[in-house]
């Protein structure tokens, strides 16, 4: 279908099969999928540099836009959700759910029907991990909806994300860790002088996960150890995912990190966490869901799950950059783990990699330090590298995004092997090291666990409580701490260390970004 001058390729939906993966058989032509169409905004909505929430200015000198005028001005237009609707009519598809806010309808339908659609061919795929549904080469519409669908999602299952936490081993655990080199996050919270007084009341923090689960006894059991007030944490369910807590060798360590170090840094906002399979479709119906709740209203959205921007397709690192402009938009700060395996990101192809979502010029990306700490202050913070490949921070030059204005004066060196520059990761750090790493409990264990996905709900719960004592949410940090707020010592600049291909130095770096925070300044410096 490529050459029919009836079809329309969609940009970006090129899909090449996993590494070692082979094709083993076709999909059975009754199998039932469900697909996420991502459709375009509307037509003649303004930029969403209205407000300035994309510019150089203080949180107070915007004017950002509630989730029920963001889904007005900017989402999709109900004329477009309706040839949606017969376009799946016309293919036996059915619509199982129609958002203009998020602008996805989902369509669900059979494997042949959906092939047809989309002129995709389906096979069954085999490779060391398991197996999955998928697709090589590009999705295609009918030429009458090149300008209305703008990305198709879920026809290919395979897993898309990987979490960046790392648990220190049982034999450190032996020579007492917990007592001597790791922190709680309250510990934590006094070292990066986090501002005090505040609990973050009045505020939601969105958890995105993609698997594991929780045990409100084993939160009931933390916090009280913690002497704090259980927090409340509300579990939703994206594309039937459920809360499914297992054992401590799972994705519940990334579970209970993230819930465990946001709650204990803002004990009395509301956790919500989104649940939902780890797919390009269950990832970005996550993230759009979090970004438009309007039933919990997320101020600030902590992920801790990604992969190497090289195992994405263009076509879904478009939409949840997207997601996350619409993000800024409205206020709300969105907080993505800068990855724990170097500066290859986990591909063995001797190149640099950098890790995505937190590549997304929307997102703050989070990297990782080893802090070491004496007398309640910090005595050394370097960067989080006990193994370049296998547990050391992530950072480095996006292959995808461009090099963001605001980072114009930050001196990104150039994408290896090359003159071209690109969008530099992380913007921020804070203690990722398992070796100096956070005490959590994970279905009935008391552990110790780091990497950079401690630092995404650090940063997160650091959101929280400026936003309870601004007068308008931090939004969109990214042009503040590289504009006017930067040289201003709002940060603890780390400059020894690297991790890989990339060293730490005076200010801005590919390993820990701006440095870990300084709580109380920046909070005054968002003030004015």
């Amino acid at each position: 279908m490529a050459n029919d001058p009836t079809r329309h390729t969609l940009p970006g939906s090129e899909r090449t099969a996993m590494p070692g993966a082979r094709a083993v058989s076709d999909v059975l032509p009754d199998e039932r999928i469900e697909v996420s169409v991502r459709v375009r905004a509307t037509r003649g909505a303004q930029g969403l540099a209205e407000g300035g929430v994309l510019d150089d200015k203080l949180p107070g000198q915007r004017q950002y836009l509630s989730r029920e005028q963001y889904a007005t001005r900017h989402g999709a237009d109900s004329r477009d959700l309706e040839k949606v609707a017969a376009f799946a009519k016309a293919h036996q598809l059915a619509v199982v759910e129609s958002d203009g806010a998020r602008r996805t309808v989902v369509l669900s339908g059979t494997a042949s029907a959906m092939s047809a659609a989309f002129g995709v061919t389906l096979h069954q795929f085999e490779h060391d991990g398991g197996t999955y549904r998928g697709r090589t080469g590009s999705i295609s519409v009918p030429s009458d909806m090149a300008d209305v669908i703008e990305g198709v999602f879920g026809l290919d299952n395979r897993p898309q994300a990987s979490p960046h936490f790392r648990i220190l081993d049982a034999v450190a655990l032996a020579k007492d860790h917990i007592a001597s080199a790791s922190f709680t996050p309250p510990q934590l919270a006094a070292l990066y002088q986090f501002p005090t007084g505040l609990d973050g009341s009045g505020q939601c923090i969105g958890i995105i996960e993609l698997g594991g689960g929780f045990k409100p006894a084993d939160i009931k059991t933390y916090f009280a150890g913690l002497k704090l007030a259980v927090p409340s944490v509300r579990a939703i369910s994206i594309d039937g995912a459920p809360n499914h807590p297992t054992n401590s060798n799972s994705a519940d360590g990334e579970v209970m990190l993230d819930i465990e170090v946001a709650a204990a840094l803002a004990p009395k906002a509301t956790i919500a966490v989104y649940f939902a399979p780890n797919t390009d479709k269950g990832f970005l119906d996550a993230i759009t869901t979090a970004v438009h709740d309007s039933v919990n209203k997320p101020s600030v959205i902590s992920i801790s799950w990604g992969s190497a921007e090289s195992t994405w397709t263009g076509q879904v690192m478009t939409q949840f950059d997207q997601a996350f402009q619409a993000a800024a938009a409205m206020g709300v700060t969105v907080c993505c783990a800068a990855g724990d395996s170097g500066s290859a990101d986990g591909v063995a192809d001797g190149n640099p990699h950098v890790d995505f979502p937190a590549s997304s010029p929307f997102a703050l990306g989070c990297g990782g330090t080893k802090l070491t700490a004496s007398a309640k202050a910090i005595s050394a913070e370097v960067v989080w590298n006990e193994n370049t490949t296998s547990s050391a921070t992530g950072g480095g030059v996006s292959g995808f995004f461009a090099q963001p204005s605001y980072q114009a004066q930050a001196h990104v060196p150039p994408i290896a092997g090359g003159s071209k520059t690109g969008r530099g990761v992380p913007d921020v750090a804070g203690d990722a090291d398992p070796n100096s790493g956070y005490r959590v409990r994970v279905d009935g264990q008391n552990l110790v666990i780091g990497g950079t996905s401690a630092v995404a709900p650090l940063w997160a719960g650091l959101v929280a409580l400026m936003n309870q004592k601004l007068a308008k949410p931090v939004g969109y940090l990214n042009p503040l701490i590289y504009g006017s707020l930067a040289g201003k010592g709002l940060f603890n600049d780390v400059v020894q260390g690297n991790n890989g291909a990339y060293s730490a130095g005076p200010g801005w770096d590919a390993c820990t970004g701006w440095g870990s925070p300084k709580g109380s300044m920046l909070l005054q410096a968002l003030e004015g």
